[in-house]
């Protein structure tokens, strides 16, 4: 897996320094018969990258319920860790969705905490 990470890293500083000697690191997105380029065209890449990556990610939770629903066994697991990873994509491939992300972390801080407490309690209770 550290062979993986290290070959990855290599391969994107690679790219990387491939953009800032050849140049060109405009963006032109072309919507029907218009073409945008410069700071707005990479706005609107990225805007539908990310808008792409949040319904591939809901579309993924929605499938990982399903089969989750099928294969009860590990499915809940396999719910939070599909939602996680769509979460964890969607803050890396687009960093404005992160206003998104604040009611997830505000739930999972909830959750959390009164799992705490539960715990608390029967210690207590003991």
């Amino acid at each position: 897996m550290k062979k993986l990470l290290a070959f990855t890293a290599i391969v994107i500083l690679a790219m990387v320094a491939w953009v800032s000697i050849v140049g060109t690191p405009d963006t032109l997105v072309t919507i029907g018969d218009e073409d945008f380029d410069g700071p707005l065209g990479a706005f609107l890449g990225l805007l539908f990258a990310g808008g792409g990556m949040i319904i591939a990610g809901v579309a993924m939770t929605f499938a990982a319920v399903i089969v989750g629903a099928v294969f009860a066994g590990l499915g809940i697991m396999m719910v939070f860790g599909m939602a996680l990873l769509a979460v964890i994509l969607a803050a890396v491939i687009a960093p404005f969705t992160l206003p998104l992300l604040i009611p997830v972390g505000i739930v999972w801080w909830i959750v959390r905490r009164n799992n705490k407490r539960k715990a608390l309690m029967l210690e207590h209770a003991a």
